[in-house]
């Protein structure tokens, strides 16, 4: 749109529009065209700046897609030939090396690049696996991802990664786009708390495949921690040692891992002979936030808590920072044992003791397990998947101190 002066209504501030183009020549250039905007109420001067900047900027040229017909003409070859030879099936068609190796060449010096969306719409597949993590910034999740993707390129296929932020309405809706997009297979870290999404996923006969926090009574390929296991161990590391009051740092309620986790607890109590109290239990999530908020709780004098077991190694996080301020020495006035680890933990000022999940092996199951249903065809025969976990036993545990004996 061009605002032009109208001489005739120059003395009321008023203007007239009409749709053009400034000609080189009009503002001193050779070169093409430009559009433009003059506004005549503040000036033609605004005008003369905008065409400065236009003219004076490097116009960014949209490169040319170099085609398959681009290399064939190269080589002097049919285009069913290119399309062979780059697939590497010169030798089933019968093409000779030589001319394999001059279409290879050719493809290489313009910088061909085969088209993925051409190959999907001829193979019918999209050769992509959708990912979705509660939170890609957790370095647990993000491992996981890291392994599944690696499992899926292997297979030549690629990875969408999504983050739910947590959220149940925010997975089931990245889920329905990942399948919009046509992915062939979806792992799943759920938020672990509603499956409705999960199933109905699973019905359009995509594989799912669930990890961590997954869904026992549901009929899906499941990967998971033994979480029980792991939890009787880190109660037995705090009662071996004199502990009877522990308070539970637990995380999001309602999901598979806090569940078995909290049944571990209520097991190793029971071994040592030991009464479980709810009231020891706090928490909400498996944030450091979460960790603040519920060893504030646990902390308090009357509670006569003398360790804390956190269900992550964020909530542990959080409880040392409470601590901290209400001056108690980790482990002299207060043992602390985390699920999970940290690649940092040993470099703490305190490293603390955790039950350490293999996260490497359960991405790398899942990947597996998605890559063998996708080109299987069929569901593995064994669903639920369960990996190994093991103590690592630092400084963060001592003697239960006299006044809590």
């Amino acid at each position: 749109m061009v605002n032009v002066w109208n001489d005739q209504l120059r003395n009321s501030r008023q203007y007239a529009n009409f749709s053009g183009w400034l000609q080189p020549d009009q503002i001193g250039l050779t070169s093409c065209m430009i559009p433009c905007t003059i506004d005549c109420a503040s000036g033609f001067s605004r005008a003369t700046h905008l065409v400065h900047d236009f003219a004076f900027s490097e116009v960014p040229r949209v490169p040319e897609t170099v085609t398959l017909n681009d290399v064939a003409a190269e080589v002097g070859v049919s285009p069913s030939t290119a399309s062979r030879a780059l697939s590497g099936q010169a030798s089933a068609y019968r093409i000779s090396q030589s001319t394999a190796d001059a279409i290879q060449a050719a493809a290489k010096r313009l910088g061909f690049r085969p088209s993925r969306v051409a190959r999907s719409l001829r193979l019918k597949r999209s050769e992509l696996v959708g990912v979705v993590v509660p939170d890609i910034a957790n370095p647990f999740f993000a491992a996981i991802a890291s392994e599944v993707t690696k499992a899926a390129e292997q297979a030549g296929f690629s990875v969408i990664l999504a983050d739910s932020q947590g959220h149940t309405s925010r997975e089931a809706t990245l889920m329905q786009e990942l399948l919009a997009r046509q992915v062939e297979a979806l792992v799943v870290c759920p938020v672990g708390v509603d499956s409705t999404h999960l199933l109905r996923a699973k019905e359009t006969g995509v594989p799912v495949v669930l990890v961590d926090r997954t869904f026992p009574d549901a009929d899906f390929v499941q990967v998971t921690s033994k979480h029980a296991h792991g939890a009787k161990q880190a109660i037995r590391m705090l009662t071996s040692r004199g502990h009877r009051r522990i308070g539970v740092l637990q995380g999001l309620p309602g999901t598979l891992p806090n569940s078995a986790r909290l049944d571990g607890v209520r097991q190793a109590l029971a071994e040592a002979q030991l009464a479980f109290d709810p009231n020891l239990v706090v928490g909400d999530d498996y944030t450091e936030q979460s960790g603040i908020e519920s060893a504030r709780v646990l902390l308090a004098p009357e509670r006569r808590v003398s360790a804390l077991f956190a269900f992550s190694m964020l909530n542990a996080f959080g409880a040392l920072r409470v601590a901290q301020e209400m001056n108690l020495r980790v482990p002299d006035d207060l043992s602390i044992v985390a699920f999970d680890d940290s690649p940092f933990a040993d470099f703490m000022a305190v490293p603390v003791s955790t039950v350490t999940q293999d996260v490497a092996r359960l991405g790398k199951c899942a990947g597996e397990l998605i890559i063998q249903s996708i080109q299987s065809g069929r569901s593995p025969r064994c669903k639920i998947h369960q990996v190994d976990v093991r103590v690592r036993q630092r400084k963060s545990i001592s003697k239960v101190a006299k006044q809590h004996e």
